[in-house]
C-alpha cells in the first residue's frame, strides 16, 4: 500500500501502467503520489506518452513532464547506420577516432586497415568502436562544451538532480 505522498519509481516503464495507476490512486483518494517512470523504447512516443495524457485529460487532474536522455555514442551509432557511402564511414571514423565513447575493447590494429575494408565491414568496425555505456550524456558532463547542451536543459537537469 503506498502513502498518499509516496513517489512511485518504475524503471520499466513501458505503456505506462505504473502511471495510469498512480493517477487512479490519487483520484480515488485525493492523494499527491508522484510517479517516474524510465523507458528506452522508441514506443514511448506513442503508447506511454498517450497513455499518461489520457489518464490526466479523463481524470481532469494530475500533470507529468517528460525528458529525454541526451544522445551521445547513440547519435554516432545511428550515423553508422544511415550512411550511405564510404566517404561517409570514412568522416565517421575520423570522428571516432577524436572521441571520448571509443570502447576500450577494440583492437586498434585495425585502425590502420579500416580503407581496405568492405563497406559491411567498416560498418561493424564503427558500431563496434562505441563503449556501450557512453550512449548519453552523463549528468557530470552537461557542462561539457563538446556537448552544446542549451541552458534551459542544463537548468532542468539540475532541478531534477538537485531541487
Amino acid at each position: 500500500m503506498t502513502k498518499a505522498d509516496d513517489l512511485v519509481l518504475d524503471f520499466f516503464g513501458g505503456s505506462g501502467t505504473t502511471a495510469h495507476a498512480v493517477l487512479e490512486l490519487n483520484k480515488e483518494d485525493g492523494g499527491n503520489r508522484r510517479f517516474i517512470l524510465c523507458e528506452q523504447m522508441d514506443y514511448i512516443h506513442t503508447v506511454t506518452i498517450r497513455r499518461v495524457q489520457k489518464v490526466i485529460e479523463n481524470n481532469q487532474s494530475g500533470d507529468f513532464v517528460y525528458f529525454e536522455l541526451m544522445n551521445d555514442a547513440a547519435n554516432f551509432r545511428t550515423a553508422v547506420r544511415n550512411a550511405k557511402d564510404e566517404a561517409e564511414l570514412s568522416e565517421l571514423f575520423d570522428l571516432a577516432k577524436r572521441s571520448s565513447f571509443l570502447s576500450h575493447r577494440v583492437d586498434r590494429e585495425k585502425f590502420e586497415g579500416f580503407e581496405s575494408l568492405s563497406l559491411l565491414d567498416r560498418r561493424h568496425l564503427l558500431w563496434d568502436l562505441v563503449n556501450s555505456n557512453t550512449l548519453y550524456v552523463n549528468y557530470s558532463d552537461v557542462d561539457n562544451g563538446d556537448y552544446d547542451i542549451s541552458l534551459e536543459d542544463k537548468r532542468l537537469n539540475r532541478l531534477f538532480y538537485v531541487g
